[in-house]
């Protein structure tokens, strides 16, 4: 089992926060969700460039942390949709934030590597 090398600082509210939903993803999944994508198929196409194991480890670790629940339906094929919990929906005012945020900073960040002082 991993064991951690670094302990998580229960007194740092950043390093909780950068714990729970600090991906590349996770923003975008709760985002996706909230909105109301709930199948992974359908995240899968709504995500660019997010891959189907990737989505399954994003799922799975908000899932852990209580952010997101998931229903399982028995059927064939068997369908599994996830909804936000309380604590999922509670984080939506940041995730707005930040989305806003990096709306009006993507001009000047194409900007910057249109000028070739960042590579990607």
């Amino acid at each position: 089992m991993y064991q951690r090398k670094i302990p998580i600082d229960y007194e740092c509210g950043l390093s909780v926060a950068m714990e729970v939903v600090g991906s590349k993803w996770k923003f975008c999944l709760l985002d996706e969700i909230a909105k109301g994508t709930t199948r992974p198929r359908d995240l899968v196409n709504a995500i660019n460039g997010i891959t189907k194991r990737v989505l399954q480890k994003q799922l799975s670790e908000l899932e852990l942390h209580g952010l997101l629940g998931k229903t399982i339906y028995a059927e064939v094929p068997l369908r599994v949709e996830y909804f936000l919990t309380e604590s999922g929906r509670s984080i939506l005012p940041l995730v707005s934030a930040v989305d806003k945020w990096g709306l009006s900073f993507a001009p000047q960040l194409k900007n910057i590597i249109e000028k070739g002082q960042i590579e990607i």
